[in-house]
């Protein structure tokens, strides 16, 4: 597959001033951060309790509802966001058009999904799911008003108040989840909270960015339509490949079933979720910021991707090794068929907590096409080896083509990158090693402990010295065999935060 640039990533562009883009990222990552992980505290907290007070059929519901209506999101936010965000010369007017188109496809987003809800429920022969359908894509109008504002506030770098945005959703949701749940809502707890997520996400928006609406007229908006369609596209194939797990779940495995595993997924992609999503909500624009300048893309490609493998590493490689004492602890007994699901799903995960940024890359180079081209790929072999490994294995099966297929599938997407700017695969192997042997060693100690410990110490406090004693080996492990890159890692952050 090959791609030409795209033109307007291809003209000559203003020198960047390094020193003030990595300061920008460095104070957008800290503020994004801070506000992310206070409110996944709050999520993390709300999501426990409410857990306890619904059933897998609750949570496996509104999982079927939400196989459909993120596949009617991505059509709905239409590639705009990151098409803002990426065609830097972009006039006022034609910004004023695609925030118009951003309105007009949510309102058609709303309209399908309230003609399709009924036959959605057919095909999972649950009754109950047209309503909560209907209910759920009221989103769609809404957060339409909110894409071009948002995508310009991450363009112009404004992360901090975004970041006090998020905080303040996370904080009013999760107190209404847990009023919901308290108050014997049932699964209407999960679509009112993700009703309310969306309101209070483009309430905080609009409050502090607008931006005018203009009819679209394509005629002007060619440039920036191909653009968008290819992100369309991959974002099309992305949803495909992601979410054909859950489909299948639900229509071969059954609502319960559906429900174990969407648990098991909730909890493993928490890295991926809230760290890698954090920084890769930063990365578009400054990587946009130095499109053309390949040296400093390969320096903040292996600085990001360090940096997630540093924090996420040991987090999913963790929670696959302490899932069976974890499981029941804090979700119940009721919950330990999720045990297997979810330990090969965090093994996933490790991959997949540092892979978006790649894709990310050819997309500020101009080759939308490319990404788009793998993502037509993977979304036709994930789906059939899900199915596949789902009429063997169940859940378990789903899980385990995560771990067996994917890889594979992502190698040439991986090769590309380097190839395109020109960065050695060492270099790149290099910046995962620190956090890939301190991990492996981590587990080392941890399953010694299991071995050491079997079945005479209570559950508590064998899940207790696992976390310790992982967290200790890890943290050692990087002090002590990785010093150097640790200090060069923590200068190079502490030189962007001074300058």
């Amino acid at each position: 597959m090959s791609s030409q640039p795209i033109p307007a990533l291809t003209a000559p562009e203003p020198a960047v001033d390094s020193r003030a883009l990595d300061r920008s990222l460095l104070h957008g990552l800290a503020w994004t951060s801070a506000a992310k992980w206070a409110g996944q505290l709050l999520a993390w907290a709300s999501t426990l309790i409410v857990a306890r007070l619904l059933s897998p059929a609750d949570y496996g519901l509104v999982g079927m509802a939400t196989v459909f209506l993120g596949l009617i999101t991505l059509l709905s936010e239409f590639g705009l966001g990151m098409t803002v965000i990426t065609l830097r010369r972009l006039t006022d007017h034609e910004v004023a058009q695609l925030n118009g188109l951003s309105v007009l496809v949510g309102i058609c987003g709303f309209a399908v999904a309230c003609v399709g809800a009924r036959s959605l429920g057919r095909f999972f022969n649950a009754p109950q799911l047209p309503p909560v359908v209907i209910v759920m894509s009221a989103a769609f109008v809404i957060t339409a008003f909110k894409t071009v504002p948002f995508a310009l506030l991450q363009r112009e770098l404004r992360f901090r108040p975004l970041a006090i945005i998020e905080f303040g959703r996370a904080l009013l949701l999760a107190a209404s989840m847990i009023a919901f749940a308290v108050f014997g809502f049932r699964y209407w707890t999960l679509v009112i909270g993700g009703l309310l997520s969306s309101t209070l996400s483009t309430a905080g928006i609009l409050a502090l960015r607008r931006h005018r609406f203009a009819w679209p007229r394509l005629s002007s908006l060619r440039h920036a339509m191909t653009f968008s369609i290819h992100i369309l596209v991959g974002g099309l194939c992305w949803y495909v490949y992601s979410n054909a797990d859950f489909l299948i779940a639900g229509r071969i495995l059954g609502t319960t079933a559906l429900g174990f595993y969407e648990v098991g997924w909730m909890l493993a992609n928490v890295p991926v979720e809230k760290i890698t999503a954090m920084v890769t909500q930063v990365t578009p624009s400054v990587l946009s910021a130095v499109q053309a300048d390949y040296v400093a893309l390969r320096r903040y490609l292996l600085r990001i991707t360090e940096g997630l493998a540093l924090i996420t590493f040991p987090v999913t490689l963790g929670l696959a090794l302490v899932a069976p004492d974890f499981v029941p602890l804090a979700l119940g007994e009721k919950w330990q068929t999720a045990v297997v699901p979810l330990q090969l799903l965090a093994l996933s995960a490790t991959l997949r907590a540092v892979s978006p940024v790649l894709p990310q890359v050819l997309n500020a180079v101009g080759q939308t096409r490319v990404v788009m081209g793998y993502g037509v790929l993977w979304a036709l072999v994930l789906p059939v080896s899900f199915y596949l490994f789902a009429g063997r294995w169940g859940i378990v099966g789903l899980a385990l083509a995560w771990v067996v297929i994917h890889p594979l599938l992502f190698y040439p997407a991986f090769k590309r990158v380097l190839e395109t700017i020109q960065l050695p695969s060492r270099a790149y192997v290099q910046a995962l090693w620190p956090a890939f042997s301190g991990s492996v060693l981590m587990a080392a100690s941890v399953l010694a402990l299991q071995w050491a410990a079997g079945s005479d110490w209570s559950r508590v406090a064998r899940f207790s010295a696992q976390v310790g004693a992982g967290a200790v080996a890890y943290v050692l492990t990087i002090v002590l065999l990785h010093r150097p890159r640790l200090v060069a890692f923590y200068a190079a952050l502490r030189g962007a935060r001074a300058s």
